[in-house]
């Protein structure tokens, strides 16, 4: 046996179980070994079942009867019960929608049961009625245990009363992993396995070896075992981020790039000509981006601000210093700059806004999306813009006469060449997640991308985009030296530092956190079901005014009645309707969500922008939007369903302006802690705020989904912990530059290879 032996070379496996860890991502005997329990439970707080009240959340050992499949007498929902019974009593359990259960399970096997216990109605005032489970946990045991399976600690496993609870799927239980996994350690693979972490560091920081955490992680003796080892565990993964990151930034930094002087009059006098007061923020971010374009490697920046903060135009004086300086042996001609965008709306909102930037300059800016392309400015009318052909546009982009191109992903087809391509600047960064970002800069993938973009139109967006990041990136096919351009990336999601710190530790960070002069703080009230009626005359005032407004709902469709775990939540098309019909008859009411055609969502947002719709139904789809600065309300349906971060970040869509803004967040729960964690969104100063309060109190898998940063559970319940990532972070960096081949380190490179695969793999 070896770690990359297959299960099914130690394992006879079914149908459905093959199936199940498929589910799982288990295939090979280390993905067992690494499929780490979600939480544990004790068997010394077994209860007795003649101990059990109604509402108790308990775990009993016993022996189930009686199995049967039935269907609800009104309902008709296919169900399985059973009766399970131990020495003090017994106890009816029910299954709803879950009829295989009874057929799975042997009659008289000893079971483990873990749920909530609940009463029915009596027919006689008078009497208690009948304690049940409803849905409870089920898992067959060996035996009922004071301990549960056999322990690694020899004699003393009678107290070895932890025992871990795994994630399952319909086919493999809990109870299943675990036997599997003391199965591998019988076998003694943990002997051959090679730590990564080198021991100084393990010492260092007074980490368990491999081995050791694997035996705690899986058979904790106590607590503070499994702790231990879920620590080490969250470290090593941030470890191996952050040698990836550095090793990355390292070898980007060897690349030559473009110094850029600028001239700090000029600057300042581009940023008077705003119609509106840069912030110190917006002021403090320019000066560090000029920085760095004067040093003698390219710049790798994050600018991360609020919805509202004044990204674009930061954007614009800095790329208004790489188009005003000449190439260098050349006496004429710029210095050019892209622009990417996530969508077309937003790309065209852009070439309009750089066009108020630069007009008075003369400087030519060009916009290409699938739709069609444009140029600044038009022959015929030098303060507007023209549609031109796309092979004109390139012509021009070619040859350096386009300064500023800005676009979709249709910017980045091999046939766009640049001529001297100094700086790329990507918007909402946060679209695109960790795992399509970490190729941003191996140029050796350039030649596939030039390749594959805009061909294989099945890609998903997040992956086409970061081939275009890669792309945007590529040496200069005419440069007579191989430079690479300066690449500032921006985003809207506020990021707990932590989070930051790993899944962009090869970019350096700038925070815009400063909203633009003038502009009011939104009035935000948290909304309960019986003051519906009284915001909705609130926002028809401001309609009348001849404002506009967002509804946002978590679903797109209504829930499947049949289905009894469906969620239970207000849905875009549900909601638009009975709106239109019932509350605001006489307004426009456009839908938009995530199933919708790219064309269709820009056609909507485009009759939103220009007025045509009052008031836009959406799902969350609407974080990445576009500047409507008359859009003054929103609406945000089961905020309960949002983490804090997504909901400030939904909220920024009404700050586009001066006039007052207002949301309404509409709150189900009846928790008052959930209410409690709602009402910090009138509370905290900022979207930085929210996010460190998501993480502390709701966990790191809410900040958008672990799974779009490409980071496990247990590395993201780490970044709770600054000292660890920090730790991590300092160790990775030391190493490589003592070291950047770690040639000393061959378990580390082989490590660091074995990421890269899966990396690709997932692609």
């Amino acid at each position: 046996m070896n770690p990359n032996s297959h299960i099914t070379d130690h394992a006879r496996l079914i149908p459905p179980q093959r199936i199940a860890l498929k589910k799982l991502g288990i295939e090979t005997v280390h993905d067992l070994l690494y499929h780490f329990p979600s939480r544990y439970g004790d068997t010394s707080e077994t209860r007795n079942i003649s101990t059990l009240e109604k509402g108790d959340v308990a775990v009993v050992f016993g022996k189930i009867t009686k199995l049967k499949t039935s269907k609800g007498f009104k309902t008709k929902i296919p169900m399985a019960d059973a009766w399970v019974e131990d020495e003090s009593g017994k106890i009816h359990c029910v299954w709803f929608n879950q009829p295989y259960l009874a057929k799975m399970t042997q009659e008289d096997a000893l079971v483990r049961i873990e749920g909530k216990v609940s009463q029915r109605r009596s027919k006689n005032p008078e009497q208690s009625g009948e304690l049940y489970f409803s849905n409870p946990k089920l898992e067959v045991v060996n035996k009922l245990p004071t301990g549960v399976g056999d322990s690694l600690f020899g004699d003393d496993g009678k107290s070895h009363t932890l025992y871990p609870v795994y994630p399952e799927s319909r086919g493999i239980t809990s109870n299943w992993i675990y036997h599997k996994i003391i199965d591998v350690f019988k076998n003694g693979l943990l002997d051959k396995l090679v730590d990564p972490i080198p021991k100084e560091i393990l010492e260092k920081y007074n980490l368990p070896s491999l081995k050791t955490a694997l035996i705690w992680i899986h058979t904790p003796m106590k607590p503070e075992d499994a702790e231990a080892a879920r620590k080490r565990f969250a470290f090593e993964e941030v470890f191996f981020i952050q040698l990836e990151k550095q090793i990355a930034r390292k070898e980007y930094e060897k690349n030559p790039s473009f110094k850029i002087e600028a001239i700090e009059k000029n600057v300042n006098e581009f940023i008077k000509r705003f119609p509106f007061e840069a912030t110190d923020a917006q002021n403090s971010s320019i000066k560090t981006i000029l920085d760095d374009f004067s040093k003698d490697h390219a710049m790798s920046r994050l600018l991360e601000g609020d919805v509202g903060s004044g990204k674009t135009a930061v954007a614009a004086v800095t790329a208004y210093a790489v188009v005003t300086t000449t190439p260098k042996g050349q006496k004429f001609g710029n210095l050019q700059v892209a622009y990417m965008c996530p969508t077309e709306i937003l790309a065209t909102q852009h070439f309009e806004s750089f066009i108020q930037y630069f007009s008075y300059l003369g400087i030519q800016v060009g916009l290409i999306t699938g739709s069609g392309c444009r140029k600044f400015p038009s022959k015929l009318n030098p303060k507007g813009w023209t549609n031109i052909s796309r092979t004109q546009l390139l012509k021009w982009v070619e040859n350096g006469e386009i300064p500023v191109l800005i676009g979709t992903h249709a910017l980045i087809q091999k046939s766009v060449k640049f001529k001297h391509l100094a700086y790329v600047i990507i918007d909402e960064q946060h679209r695109f997640g960790l795992k399509q970002r970490a190729s941003l800069m191996q140029k050796e993938l350039v030649g596939l991308v030039k390749k594959t973009v805009g061909r294989d139109t099945s890609q998903r967006d997040g992956a086409r985009i970061a081939q275009s990041q890669q792309a945007l990136t590529r040496v200069d096919d005419n440069s007579t030296f191989s430079r690479v351009p300066h690449l500032l990336s921006m985003t809207a999601t506020p990021i707990p530092r932590t989070l930051a710190l790993t899944i962009y530790g090869d970019l350096d960070l700038t925070l815009l956190d400063q909203m633009p002069h003038g502009r009011k703080p939104i009035i935000t009230d948290i909304v309960t079901p019986d003051r519906r009626e009284e915001i909705y005359k609130k926002i028809k005032i401001e309609l009348k005014a001849g404002r506009q407004a967002y509804v946002i709902c978590p679903r797109i469709n209504e829930p499947d009645p049949d289905k009894e775990a469906a969620v239970n939540a207000k849905s875009v098309k549900e909601e638009a309707k009975r709106l239109k019909e019932k509350v605001f008859q006489e307004y426009e009411i456009g839908i938009l969500h995530s199933k919708m055609k790219p064309k269709e969502k820009d056609s909507v947002m485009a009759d939103f922008k220009s007025g045509k719709i009052h008031i836009l139904c959406a799902t969350s789809v609407v974080e990445v939007g576009v500047n409507v600065p008359n859009a003054t309300v929103i609406i945000i349906e089961g905020a309960e369903r949002f983490g804090l971060a997504q909901l400030h970040q939904l909220r920024g869509r009404v700050i586009r302006s001066n006039h007052q803004a207002y949301c309404y967040v509409f709150a189900e729960t009846k928790s008052d802690k959930t209410f409690d964690r709602l009402c910090a969104l009138k509370t905290a100063r900022n979207g930085f705020e929210l996010a460190e309060y998501d993480l502390k109190f709701r966990g790191s898998g809410e900040l958008s989904g672990g799974k779009q940063w490409g980071v496990s559970d247990i590395a993201m319940e780490a970044l709770k912990n600054i000292k660890m990532v920090e730790a991590a972070r300092t160790e990775a960096q030391l190493l490589i530059t003592q070291d950047i081949k770690l040639e000393k380190y061959p378990q580390i490179q082989s490590n660091l290879k074995e990421r890269k695969s899966e990396i690709k793999h997932w692609e």
